[in-house]
Parts: structure tokens; sequence; C-alpha cells
């Protein structure tokens, strides 16, 4: 989970290039590495959350199975898979919410 809110955040070094790329001649080619870079971080993010919801559902199954599994680190795996559902949803809900915005705009 910490890998799916760390590659959320936004460093300082990370916007001034962002700037300086917005700033050259070919504004398309730099959209769409912004867009793709914008992308590949919500799809790492997505990808982490699926794998500690796996990682979660073969910890309780091994409880339910009786394999000798730890039922802490089974309950310590699903909140971490519930965290990790509960930022994307968070994430999802600003991104649809600036959508509905920019939407909203006139111009």
């Amino acid at each position: 989970m910490t890998a799916a809110v760390s590659s959320l955040r936004i460093l300082p070094a990370e916007i001034e290039s962002a700037t300086s790329l917005g700033g050259s001649s070919s504004s398309a080619s730099s959209g769409a590495a912004g867009e793709s870079g914008f992308l590949d971080v919500l799809h790492g993010a997505m990808d982490d959350m699926q794998q500690l919801q796996g990682q979660a559902e073969a910890k309780v199954g091994g409880v339910l199975a009786g394999n000798g599994s730890d039922v802490h680190s089974a309950l310590i795996a699903v909140e971490k898979a519930d965290l990790s559902f509960q930022l994307m949803m968070q994430v999802r809900n600003k991104i649809v919410s600036a959508y509905e915005e920019i939407s909203r705009m006139q111009f």
C-alpha cells in the first residue's frame, strides 16, 4: 500500500520538470508525455491495489483452509487492501470532480 500512496505524491522537482516541458515549442508532444505519465501512475497504483487484494484473498483462503496461516497477518493484509481500495476511490472521486468542474467552464 505504501507504494500506491508514494506513487501518487507529486514532488516539487516533478512539477518543475513538467512546467519546463510545457514551455517547449512542441506542445502536442509534451502534452502526450504528461498524459502518459499520469496514466502510468494511475495504472501502477491500480496494479498495486489489485496485488494487495490478491495477497489478502490468498491469506484469508489459507486461514479458511486451515493451512496454519497466521490470522493476524491475514487481517493486516485485508486492512491494507481495504485502505488501498479506499485511496483509489478517493482519487477517482477527485478526478471525476475535476472533470465535472472543467466541463462546467465556459470558454
